[in-house]
């Protein structure tokens, strides 16, 4: 048959002839078996050469008996099999070595008393598939509660970004006529209370649209960031909100891989979060210094309450807050932590946080931070 351009794999179909397809088919399928149970058919020709050896060696047997049984331990380890598939292969070698066995002592080769070694292995191969089989339903039951996890996770995730969405349009649509009603009546302190909610909740729903866009991949966007300026700038601006002793510590000299925005983000919120819990004159200090291994890390000093042990551990969560009452006096809700962690995370960094008597220290660690040692020694 002429070659009219199929691929190798159809124009070799094409020339087989209508009895050699089932052929190949069967050739194939018995390729797969043998690929799948390899572990299995290498132990039974180790079993059965070994078994050979017990029958043509009677005075030696105890060496390759000892062989099948320390093989059919190990190749269990391998492979679990279903219980009625182990319980047969148990039945099978117990029946040839007691055979073997049994056979050699009828003929004075053996001892009888040999014969009690083939429940004694029987026994320690049984004790190996109960410890085996708890182990493979412990790992399927932990599989199950990740896919779980992950399920409920998702769900959540998807609940919050459509919830947020949902209820932005009404909220501005509230907080615009209110405005516009605030415009042309006399000041009423309802109307002032009712805006400020509005404006609160819409704050929050802008954080649960972050929270829920930080597992997506292109959450941050990397570009290189100058450290120094940056973080002048994100102080100057914050010095002039709020009535803090605002201070500027030492600055790390370099460039950062990081995206601006979202790290503009976690440190207004880390910023936010210290005004709030400061009284005024209170300092705050904003830092940063190198670490080891190309890191950097942003620190935010301030001297305000300070944090109870009981809260450190979870002062990242979502809707944590380490003071309900404070807090929701300051106007907070607890994602403003949650989001810093979120964007630093995605930046692969991580938080920490510490609290003292003097007031709380939170940093930001950050990879991908080179240095410019000439700069620093410049200024």
């Amino acid at each position: 048959m002429p070659d009219i351009g199929l691929p190798p794999s159809r124009a070799a179909l094409t020339v087989l002839a209508p009895a050699e397809r089932p052929r190949a088919g069967m050739l194939g399928a018995l390729a797969g078996t043998v690929r799948r149970y390899r572990v299995e058919l290498l132990w039974m020709v180790f079993a059965v050469a070994n078994y050979c050896a017990m029958v043509a060696w009677p005075y030696w047997e105890t060496v390759p008996f000892h062989f099948v049984w320390i093989s059919l331990t190990l190749v269990y380890g391998f492979r679990v099999w279903p219980v009625r598939a182990t319980m047969g292969v148990l039945a099978t070698v117990m029946s040839l070595t007691t055979l073997s066995i049994t056979l050699d002592a009828f003929h004075g080769s053996q001892e009888w008393g040999e014969l009690f070694e083939v429940p004694l292995m029987a026994a320690m191969f049984l004790a190996m598939v109960w410890h085996a089989r708890r182990r493979v339903q412990a790992q399927h039951m932990a599989e199950r509660r990740a896919e779980d996890r992950r399920s409920l996770l998702e769900r959540q995730e998807r609940f919050i970004h459509d919830a947020s969405h949902e209820l932005r349009t009404p909220v501005t649509i509230a907080r615009g006529h209110l405005e516009l009603l605030s415009g042309r009546v006399d000041p009423m302190p309802e109307l002032e209370i009712a805006l400020d909610e509005l404006a609160r909740m819409d704050a929050i729903i802008e954080r649960l649209l972050v929270l829920a866009a930080a597992d997506q991949p292109e959450f941050v966007r990397l570009s290189e960031v100058d450290v120094e300026p940056f973080l002048e700038d994100v102080f100057m601006r914050w010095s002039e909100l709020a009535p803090r002793a605002w201070r500027l510590g030492p600055l790390a000299s370099g460039h950062v891989v990081a995206d601006p925005e979202r790290l503009r983000a976690a440190l207004d919120a880390l910023l936010e979060n210290a005004v709030k819990y400061t009284p005024e004159h209170a300092a705050i200090e904003l830092r940063a210094r190198p670490t080891g291994a190309g890191g950097l890390a942003i620190e935010v000093h301030d001297e305000g309450s300070g944090i109870p042990e009981a809260a450190l551990a979870r002062i990242f969560e979502r809707f944590a807050r380490a003071d309900a009452a404070r807090t929701r006096a300051a106007g907070g809700v607890g994602l403003g932590l949650a989001i810093v962690d979120a964007i630093i995370k995605a930046h692969g960094g991580y938080c920490r946080v510490a609290s003292t008597p003097e007031g709380s220290m939170f940093a930001i660690e950050l990879p991908r931070f080179a240095a410019e040692p000439l700069r620093a020694l410049a200024r």
